[in-house]
């Protein structure tokens, strides 16, 4: 998907002094392809929930949340786009924590029983973390312009239909 396609479905986006245009520097752009280009091989974004194996989509968060991490580290804290690696890394941490890794595996063993209150807790952690990423991912393809490869798009929320007439 075309980052031109991802900027019509947001409603708008802030901007820290009003009429002044922001160029990132080199380092933010670089790392916002990298990052982009990292989520679009995380298949756990974005494959539907019937191919998804839980124990693996724990694994993949867990790489996913190291990644984030790593990338923070490199930026200057008061971006916009470390804000929003930070808003992503911690939907990482809250996932992780409704599944029970920490705690309580069952969720993570029962997830694919269909019925079972684990699937229901697991599916929904993901949804709400997946949810959170498409936010992000949107406000970041839309700052620095990145295209976003069809598959991970499909994150992104749509406008809603009021705002399309």
């Amino acid at each position: 998907m075309k980052f031109s396609e991802i900027a019509n479905r947001l409603t708008g986006i802030s901007s820290p002094i009003l009429g002044v245009s922001w160029q990132p520097g080199e380092l933010e752009v670089s790392a916002a392809r990298r990052v982009v280009a990292y989520l679009e091989d995380r298949r756990v974004l974005y494959a539907p929930d019937e191919l998804e194996v839980p124990s693996h989509c724990v694994h993949s968060v867990l790489e996913l949340r190291r990644f984030l991490t790593s990338e923070i580290g490199k930026l200057d804290g008061g971006s916009e786009f470390a804000a929003s690696l930070r808003a992503m890394r911690a939907a990482c941490r809250k996932f992780l924590e409704r599944v029970g890794v920490d705690g309580d595996e069952r969720t993570v063993l029962y997830a694919n029983r269909q019925g079972h209150w684990a699937s229901w807790t697991f599916y929904s952690a993901l949804g709400e973390m997946r949810g959170t990423f498409g936010v992000h991912l949107a406000r970041i393809a839309t700052q620095f312009q990145i295209d976003v490869e069809d598959k991970l798009a499909v994150i992104i929320p749509e406008k809603d239909s009021e705002d399309r007439d």
